[in-house]
C-alpha cells in the first residue's frame, strides 16, 4: 500500500470529516472527529489492511499521516 493509498483509507474511517482535509502532512488528532473510538478503528484498520499491530502509544508517538504511515513501515 502506498501512502497516498493509506491517506485515502484513512479517510474512510471518519464519517463527517471532508475527505480534502486528508492530505500526508495532516495532523490527523487535530481534526474534530478524532477520539478514542476512532483511534480504535484506526488500529483495526492497520491490523485488517497491513497485517501489523500498533498500539495507543504509537498513535500518541505520531503527529502527522505520513509519521504513522512510516511507523506501520517498520513494524
Amino acid at each position: 500500500m502506498t501512502l497516498d493509498e493509506f491517506v485515502a483509507r484513512f479517510a474512510e474511517e471518519f464519517d463527517e470529516t471532508p475527505v480534502e482535509q486528508f492530505v500526508p502532512s495532516t495532523d490527523f488528532k487535530g481534526l474534530d472527529e478524532w477520539g478514542s473510538l476512532t483511534a480504535l478503528s484506526i488500529i483495526a484498520m492497520v491490523d485488517e489492511e497491513f497485517e501489523k499491530r500498533i498500539t495507543g502509544a504509537d498513535l500518541r508517538s505520531v503527529k502527522t499521516l505520513e509519521e504513522l504511515y512510516n511507523l506501520i513501515q517498520t513494524k
